[in-house]
């Protein structure tokens, strides 16, 4: 069956050439003036104390050009950890602070942040945002899980609230009309600061987008798959799909929803990874359009592994994204974990324009991609989580 969005041909030259080992960075024939990539493997600098680097789950560039990252450490390993015993059984490492500020040059400028700091830390954090006055906003998946904020310096400041009961996700029904609680957590959010609104993608227990005031946490409206009214969406489980071809141009979204971006010229750009696919509205909810991610690779099903698992790969295509930093953000950058390619698409329609990456451990190469964000020069960062465990920074060459 041929794939959507001439995904066959691109993704069979740059399979090709990584192969061959000739290219770090892939560009489409076609696209001359497509934006290429150079890896800096001297950035970040050494985490400071023997601290340990984790999952790098999320990652937030501020006004300021400095990266924030999630060190989460839910999944350290004993073997990583030998410093911390007593007596030292190894030379490094211990479990460092989950909130980690690195500076232009990458090091580190503030950490702190971990299990127990305030009450409502998260029990397994996801998402971190920076907003313009420098407040830092972080999240969780666990059940009771939600949004607080602090100041850059870790002072508490607000708790979003809508948690969910302390119960686990298998116990808790779908229900997409309520908007109350957030039983699994609340796995992404961003901000659209001049509305002082903030975007939930709500898609690993129900399948919708729900938007809420920033400063009181009211809700406001809500969305789900090609702009369905919440009142509209089904809670039946999302069907299976034949797997030999592309993932269907169902209505309903299909879970995990990884991300939420609001432009800048009035749109949202939701990650449906059960789909393979963007899905793009207006800010008030309205279907605009949609683009598929390397739609030949499986999406959902009983055989999607994670958390290291040895038998089954990963399933879905659209981990986390990012728009450009040009005044037009004329580019979308996706992180696609279970390819650990990054995707470069023209914005307006979605074209695939270049890539890079590519699955290893090498400097410049990925595993387990799970986060992407862009600095004002555009330069971009990528975090891997799973046994990645790493921030790389990605000089923009042209």
């Amino acid at each position: 069956m041929p794939l959507r969005n001439g995904w066959s041909r691109a993704f069979a030259i740059t399979a090709t050439l990584f192969c061959l080992g000739i290219l770090a960075v892939i560009p489409a024939a076609h696209s001359q003036n497509a934006p290429t990539y150079k890896v800096d493997p001297f950035w970040p600098k050494r985490l400071p104390n023997k601290w340990s680097t984790q999952q790098i789950v999320d990652i937030y560039v501020d006004k300021e050009d400095h990266v924030w990252v999630i060190n989460r450490a839910s999944d350290a390993r004993p073997d990583e950890l030998g410093a911390a015993t007593t007596p030292p059984r190894t030379e490094c490492c211990v479990i460092g602070p989950e909130i980690v500020e690195f500076d232009t040059d990458g090091s580190v400028l503030r950490a702190w942040g971990g299990k127990d700091y305030v009450p409502g830390w998260p029990g397994r954090l996801q998402t971190i945002g920076v907003d313009r006055d420098e407040n830092v906003w972080i999240s969780g998946t666990m059940p009771g899980d939600s949004i607080i904020k602090f100041t850059k310096d870790g002072k508490f400041l607000w708790d979003f609230g809508h948690r969910g009961p302390k119960v686990p996700a298998s116990e808790v029904k779908q229900d997409n009309q309520q908007t109350a609680i957030f039983p699994p957590g609340i796995a992404a959010f961003e901000f659209d600061e001049d509305a002082r609104e903030i975007y939930i993608p709500d898609g690993f227990l129900n399948k919708r987008v729900l938007v809420y005031d920033m400063d009181t946490g009211a809700f406001k409206r809500g969305w789900g798959g090609k702009g369905t009214p919440l009142s509209e969406i089904d809670n039946d489980p999302t069907p299976p799909y034949d797997p030999s071809g592309p993932p269907p141009d169902q209505k309903m979204f299909a879970p995990a929803l990884h991300c939420a971006h609001p432009s800048k010229d009035g749109f949202v750009y939701v990650c449906e990874r059960g789909s393979d696919r963007i899905q793009v509205f207006t800010k008030q909810g309205k279907y605009v359009k949609e683009f598929w991610i390397h739609p030949s690779t499986q999406s959902r099903g009983p055989h999607c592994g994670g958390i290291w698992s040895m038998t089954d790969p990963p399933c879905g295509t659209i981990y986390n994204l990012t728009l450009s930093t040009d005044p037009q953000q004329k580019y979308i950058l996706v992180a696609d974990g279970t390819n650990n390619m990054v995707w470069i698409l023209n914005r307006e329609d979605g074209a695939l324009v270049g890539s890079f990456g590519g699955n290893g451990r090498y400097a410049g190469q990925l595993h387990w991609i799970d986060s992407i964000a862009m600095d004002s020069k555009g330069n971009v960062y990528t975090g891997e989580v799973e046994d990645g465990k790493r921030i790389q920074k990605f000089v923009l060459v042209k």
